[in-house]
């Protein structure tokens, strides 16, 4: 599963869109528009428009609204993502909370996949995001390590099994760092707990046909038979009967899925089959991209270590990265940048502080004094690693202490309390 921030983009964020349509889109074609840009759950390029993305995938827009009315609901100061508009997208949120406030809980649902030893501020997001909503609303978390897709999914293909297996153990150091509370958090490698998932799989690869998972996925006749199956495997653990141990035998529990909008196109299948199934849609809340360093229309890659700030790099490497590759909106001359002041809206350092820094007031001081050009930019660069550089050797410190004796707990399959 590819994780919100998983997917290689640079998109910039874009204002919080109005208005929406009434429903899903249909799960059974890729949405139609600028052919310059690509949203799937594999790859996202060039300058995405969220509002046309809102119609075109047929969800709804995630209001202030509704945002003000989590914080009723849970009784805490909506997440910093929530407020500035990074998760501006939803299905089912609105009927999620109703349940909540007749006292029924739901379950959240995230994963990763598996591709490199260590996370990415990108991979990061999601996690922090979802470790937020666990503790507003004292919900269960499974988390999917899908080292399965990663091997059926991967242009390396001499990379055996047993390296995304791995990989996906040195991940789960990385998620569990983010301070996941062990009692209501299950952790599973999808070849480890396939035969639990396994009777969901088949129901839901019996209810989507051939044709529609090739509109959905764009899968071609070239693409091997594990690729047309895997979505089956991604869509299994909105089912709360994927948990027979973790819930009691319940087949009722309601699931939310934070995740990046690409991952979209899993979760519509999933919504248009649970039905057939007798089972409650999932409720999805959609994030934005997270930006490469080097801007709009570039990729974060692992082949290339510049693209991206990794969990595991050092706090001299955190700020030589910023200084020397993060894109700047800033002025070409320091004349001009006084004159014209800067583009915050293409500007990495700016943009990676709407993630990572959380005090508002700081932030909208920052964005009002570099766009006037009175903040010249190595200072804002020199504010963003002030901000990263704590966050990164915190995490490191706490994913040390993370062994395998810990791993296998978070894994170990057993009852939870909702």
């Amino acid at each position: 599963m590819a994780s919100n921030g998983d997917a290689p983009s640079s998109a910039a964020p874009a204002a919080s869109p109005a208005g929406a349509p009434a429903r899903d889109a249909p799960a059974g074609a890729l949405p139609a528009g600028d052919p310059t840009v690509v949203v799937t759950p594999w790859e996202v390029s060039g300058i995405v428009d969220y509002t046309k993305l809102i119609q075109q995938f047929g969800s709804s827009p995630l209001t202030p609204e509704l945002v003000a009315r989590l914080e009723r609901v849970t009784g805490r100061p909506a997440h910093h993502f929530l407020r500035r508009g990074i998760y501006f997208s939803h299905r089912d949120v609105d009927k999620m909370l109703d349940l909540h406030e007749a006292g029924q809980k739901f379950y959240l649902y995230t994963g990763r996949g598996p591709s490199s030893a260590s996370l990415h501020l990108g991979h990061l997001t999601p996690f922090m995001f979802t470790k937020y909503l666990q503790d507003a609303f004292d919900a269960v978390v499974v988390i999917q390590l899908t080292n399965d897709e990663k091997f059926l999914f991967s242009k390396e293909t001499k990379r055996p099994l047993e390296e995304f297996t791995r990989l996906g153990r040195e991940n789960a150091k990385d998620i569990i760092a983010c301070g996941f509370n062990p009692e209501k958090t299950f952790m599973f490698m999808d070849t480890d707990y396939i035969g639990s998932l396994y009777p969901n799989v088949l129901r839901i690869q019996r209810a989507v046909t051939y044709n529609q998972v090739k509109g959905i996925f764009g899968f071609t006749d070239s693409d091997n038979i594990g690729k047309h199956g895997f979505p089956a495997v991604q869509a299994a653990p909105c089912l709360s009967s994927s948990f027979p141990v973790l819930f009691g035998g319940r087949t009722d529990v309601p699931c939310v899925v934070p995740c990046a909008i690409d991952q979209d196109p899993y979760f519509r299948m999933t919504r248009d089959v649970t039905p057939k199934l007798g089972a409650r849609k999932p409720a999805l809340l959609h994030s934005k991209f997270f930006p490469a360093l080097q801007g709009d229309n570039t990729k974060m890659s692992a082949s290339d270590a510049s693209s991206a700030i990794y969990l595991d790099d050092s706090g001299k490497v955190v700020k030589k990265k910023i200084n020397k590759h993060a894109f700047s909106g800033g002025g070409a001359t320091v004349e001009e940048h006084r004159a014209k002041g800067a583009n915050v809206d293409v500007d990495i350092p700016y943009r990676y502080l709407t993630f990572f820094l959380d005090d508002d007031e700081e932030l909208d001081r920052i964005r009002t004094e570099y766009a006037a050009g009175r903040m010249l930019t190595g200072e804002i660069k020199a504010a963003l690693i002030a901000v990263l550089t704590p966050l990164v050797e915190g995490h490191q410190a706490r994913r040390a202490a993370v062994t395998d004796e810990v791993i296998d707990q978070f894994m170990a399959v057993r009852p939870m309390q909702l």
